[in-house]
């Protein structure tokens, strides 16, 4: 049996599965530090299906804990970055587009020094070993123990990335190390910015995954556990302690592969729709369509993989203002059993109009009896006009499509959708996100520019798929079940060398024996 948590704004999930069934689901308010919600989640759904701790072989979470850290700017490591990549790339120094006061946060250490590559793997310059140990030097002065390392075209070849960390812990035995090539894709600025994310969260990484493994050991479950990806694949305690930045937007991934897992739909649009925000997404295959530019994360560029969602402030807790008539963005978010006024507040919210026109028997519907009838179908038209105006932005043709509806907040969906061939409201669709969790795979992905005149397209392809592979492995995927799922090749007539950029991602059942909690 497995338990599937997603940690959402509002409310925290957890589903216990059998194999592909669905044995019990609860539902429990998100609270402050995320951690204790977790554990009330988990009490709550062991309690409700009378499934003992030791039946439990494997729990795996969706955590906000991360991307909470950057917005929020709390808890986050002082970081230094040093860039490979003299005597070019000075013009722009590591963290120039970044938020001053992210930036200040972390400290905005940064070192330039000589090296790099081409993008056919030909050097730009000597790796300049001195100069790194005079930076290590200095880090070490400054008393910080997370460095991001980033190089120029280091996907292609990650040579200076890998001895610039050796001589750093020859000199700093302690530091934590963040190599850019392992996390972000071709771009320099988008990959460094990625790396030094990650590096300022290892800190909140080890603490967060000692908190999960205390929770659980304290309840008695002695499986191990994983935490979800953006990509809608899994990663072990030990890969998250080394990656927590690939956990960002895993909440909305989950929503979607539990939508496809819930409904049999490999292609269609996901909405999910939840206490404070509806995330609305693409299906490809059964797997979230993947951002094809660089992702905003707490106003910073990055450009390693992440799902295309498109979010907009429409939830359950969303707040209803009548004259004029507006829909959040703002909302009550976890506190909407509390300030809802059919749970007895002063608040009128979006599930105060779904209770109003009888979509859903929550709370005390006595409480909202007196709204106008005629403001409660505006306010439930203007509803369905923000979602329809959402799903058609994520389209990439006029043709209807089948819409999966994922979420609590579904109740505030009435009737049909303009441009949905089809609407969907699969079982257990309030929990589709920690069902997602659950009945994650594991993955893995390479992306790299390979020149063509040196080896055939054949040979580049086989040596990504085998990077994929070994990576997807490496994760903790079974490695007889590990395949190849997308391909993407991408012809760069502006490089010389017949320069072809080729992206392959791997995806594997999760092995889980021999892996503690």
């Amino acid at each position: 049996m497995r338990i599937g948590i997603d940690v959402g704004g509002t409310n925290t999930d957890a589903v216990v599965m059998d194999g592909r069934k669905v044995v019990g689901w609860t539902k429990t308010p998100t609270t402050p530090d995320v951690t204790s919600g977790i554990t009330a989640a988990l009490r709550q759904v062991l309690a409700d299906t009378q499934v003992r701790p030791e039946q439990i072989d494997a729990v795996m979470i969706g955590t906000t804990h991360f991307t909470n850290a950057v917005v929020e700017r709390r808890r986050l490591t002082p970081t230094a970055a040093l860039r490979i990549g003299l005597p070019a790339t000075a013009a722009l120094p590591p963290m120039v587009d970044w938020p001053p006061d992210l930036r200040e946060t972390i400290g905005g250490h940064s070192y330039l020094v000589h090296g790099g590559f081409e993008f056919d793997g030909r050097e730009i310059a000597p790796l300049g070993e001195a100069e790194i140990r005079e930076a290590a030097r200095d880090i070490q002065a400054k008393d910080i123990r997370a460095v991001a390392v980033s190089s120029v075209f280091s996907p292609v070849n990650p040579e200076h990335e890998v001895r610039a960390r050796e001589i750093l812990q020859e000199v700093i035995p302690d530091v934590q190390v963040t190599l850019s090539h392992e996390i972000g894709r071709i771009g320099l600025l988008e990959r460094e910015n990625a790396a030094i994310m990650n590096a300022c969260l290892t800190d909140l990484a080890h603490t967060i995954v000692a908190a999960f493994r205390q929770a659980l050991t304290d309840m008695g479950i002695h499986a191990p556990f994983y935490l979800s990806q953006n990509d809608g694949t899994l990663m072990g305690a030990d890969f998250v302690e080394r990656y927590p930045v690939l956990t960002f937007a895993s909440g909305p991934t989950n929503s979607m592969r539990g939508a496809a897992f819930l409904s049999g739909i490999r292609d269609g649009v996901v909405v999910d729709i939840g206490g404070t925000t509806s995330d609305v997404g693409v299906l490809v295959q059964g797997f979230p369509r993947e951002a094809s530019v660089a992702v905003e994360v707490g106003g910073v560029r990055t450009n390693f993989r992440m799902p295309d969602v498109y979010s907009i402030g429409l939830g359950g807790g969303s707040l209803v203002r009548t004259d004029p008539l507006t829909i959040g963005p703002q909302s009550v978010g976890y506190e909407l059993t509390e300030k809802a006024r059919v749970f007895g507040g002063d608040v009128l919210t979006a599930t105060d109009i779904a209770v109003a026109a009888g979509l859903a028997e929550i709370g005390d519907p006595g409480r909202v009896a007196h709204l106008d009838p005629a403001r409660v179908q505006d306010a439930l038209g203007r509803l369905r006009q923000m979602l329809e105006e959402a799903v058609d932005r994520m389209k990439t043709s006029p043709d209807p499509v089948p819409v999966i509806l994922v979420g609590g907040g579904t109740i505030l969906v009435a009737g049909e959708l303009a441009g949905a061939s089809e609407l969907i409201r699969p079982d257990h669709f309030p929990v589709a996100n920690a069902i997602g969790a659950a009945i994650a795979q594991v993955g893995g992905e390479t992306d790299r520019v390979f020149s063509l005149a040196e080896i055939s397209r054949e040979e580049a392809l086989d040596q990504a798929k085998r990077e994929a592979t070994e990576k997807a492995i490496a994760a903790g995927a079974r490695p007889e079940t590990v395949a190849i799922v997308d391909i993407e090749e991408v012809p760069l007539a502006y490089l010389p060398g017949n320069a072809t950029r080729i992206r392959v991602k791997a995806v594997g059942d999760l092995d889980m024996k021999g892996r503690g909690p």
